[in-house]
């Protein structure tokens, strides 16, 4: 079909329109493509910038005897990534200068109340801004366990706190309650037969697939899980013969027992220790001797040193599990580095005092291989104090969980006012090669005074014509005696 030149120019005039209209819209949509979508990739950026923390200049005590001294820490992502003297520090990280204060392991409370908020599950209830929260944290708290639950305290956080749920099994074994004891041995009884039974028809399939598997009818899974090594068993005793019945009982079925108060420990130490046990005491605990028997008894300062020098693993408590703001002070959880202070004061190695509120704790909860000490892969639960941490006039300046500092000393209402720290305790904003000079650190200028014009830099006014300044006589005789002069001129 032909078309006539005025036809064709109508059939084209629809094309030039829509050509232009796209010329027109085409730089519009190009320019607000990238407006949209900049928040969207900054907030991508955000979520995606990894978390790194650097404690500079420290003495770093790692809870198993080793001390750096001036050292670095660096954390990524909440955990320890390394620490030492040849430490990288990246350029985004956030630097704080620790010079002259020392760094522990974030110390562990095995036992407690109120630090939560709540004694519900503390999956789905916690008060992350609980006082008593923020109180544990300034003694350097950083783990405690609730019931039977061991959690972090993550001020400001309600997910990510809990570490273990099933920290021990309770046990109740005493001579004053004869039908309990035998209750708890007929039970361990029970659970080392199905054992036995089941392993040995283990090695019997191997030869006969139709061999039957041992029932489980009857068998106490709490004493099944002891036996099998799963979780440890936790006894309260304080007496010598209780604590030589559980010290046997524990020999005879092959496990470690953890023993809660342990006051009259240091007179059957050695039995203890054969046992494997493990002794949480408190070291100012008091208990008188029965004077109605000759053997020894009743509780001793002494006693966490002997039981640890007969092998027997020692935590310290305090008297009290919770915060105390009234009545009776220096015996809660704000106390606990003074508890074990009064342990190295029986004859405690200095160094066992430490780990008995953080290594030794923590295996005692069976969190050893996340927390309890400083070590390459560990969270990064760390406190910074600005003393000894067993001396009673120390205070912690920083308490960081899982990479985060979630307690600051200064910025608290209730220690900022005692030792307020220094302001250079932060590191420079500006980062600077080394061996370059910071500015405050650069020598001061002089300033150099402006001469007014036709002065001298003495101050003595010059003539207009540049002459020469008068020179004084050379003669002394010259140069007469004001006295003399008068008394000439009135004469």
């Amino acid at each position: 079909m032909h078309l006539r030149p005025n036809q064709q120019r109508r059939a084209s005039r629809p094309m030039r329109l829509l050509v232009a209209a796209s010329l027109f819209l085409a730089p519009a949509a190009l320019a607000s493509a990238p407006l949209d979508d900049e928040p969207a990739k900054e907030a991508e950026s955000e979520e995606d910038k990894e978390e790194v923390l650097v404690l500079k200049g420290g003495e770093i005590h790692t809870g198993l005897g080793g001390v750096l001294r001036d050292a670095t820490i660096l954390v990524r992502e909440g955990k320890i990534e390394a620490f030492g003297y040849d430490v990288d520090v990246p350029e985004d990280a956030e630097v704080v200068d620790v010079s002259g204060m020392r760094v522990y392991p974030g110390l562990i409370a095995v036992g407690s109340f109120g630090l939560f908020g709540s004694s519900g599950n503390l999956d789905d209830s916690v008060d992350p801004y609980n006082q008593n929260m923020t109180l544990a944290l300034s003694a350097g708290i950083t783990t405690a366990v609730d019931g039977n639950t061991v959690a972090k305290l993550k001020r400001g956080h309600v997910q990510g706190l809990v570490v273990n749920t099933s920290a021990f099994e309770s046990l109740s074994y005493s001579n004053g309650n004869p039908q309990g004891q035998l209750k708890v041995e007929q039970d361990l009884k029970g659970a080392a037969d199905y054992i036995r039974a089941y392993r040995a028809w283990e090695d019997e399939k191997k030869s006969n697939k139709e061999a039957k598997e041992p029932s489980k009818k009857g068998v106490d899974q709490k004493s099944l899980r002891i036996l099998r090594g799963e979780v440890r068993p936790c006894f309260n005793a304080d007496s010598r013969t209780d604590l030589l019945e559980i010290a046997h009982l524990a020999q005879r079925f092959g496990f470690r027992p953890i023993i809660n108060g342990c006051r009259e420990g240091w007179t059957v130490a050695d039995e203890l220790g054969r046992a494997g046990a493990t002794a949480i005491v408190t070291p100012r605990s008091r208990r008188p001797k029965d004077e109605s028997l000759l053997r020894e008894g009743g509780s001793s300062i002494e006693n966490a040193a002997t039981l640890y020098s007969h092998g027997v693993n020692v935590v310290v408590v305090p008297a009290s599990r919770g915060i105390s703001l009234g009545g009776i002070v220096g015996t809660d959880l704000l106390h606990l580095p003074v508890e074990a202070g009064f342990a190295i004061r029986g004859g405690l190695p200095e160094l066992a005092g430490l780990r008995s509120i953080t290594i030794e704790a923590a295996r005692v909860l069976g969190v050893d291989y996340r927390i309890g000490s400083i070590e390459v892969g560990k969270d990064a639960d760390l406190i910074v104090t600005d003393g000894d941490l067993l001396h009673y006039q120390t205070f912690v300046q920083w308490a960081i969980v899982d990479g985060e500092i979630v307690y600051d000393k200064q910025a608290e209402m209730f220690f900022a006012h005692i030792r307020p720290r220094p302001e250079s305790a932060l590191a420079p904003a500006e980062r600077m090669d080394a061996g370059e000079e910071s500015p405050a650190d650069a020598p001061e200028e002089e300033p150099v005074e402006e001469t007014p014009e036709g002065e001298t830099p003495d101050g003595e006014t010059s003539g207009e014509g540049g002459g020469e300044e008068p020179q004084p006589s050379e003669d002394p005789e010259e140069s007469e005696d004001p006295e003399e002069s008068a008394t000439t001129a009135g004469n």
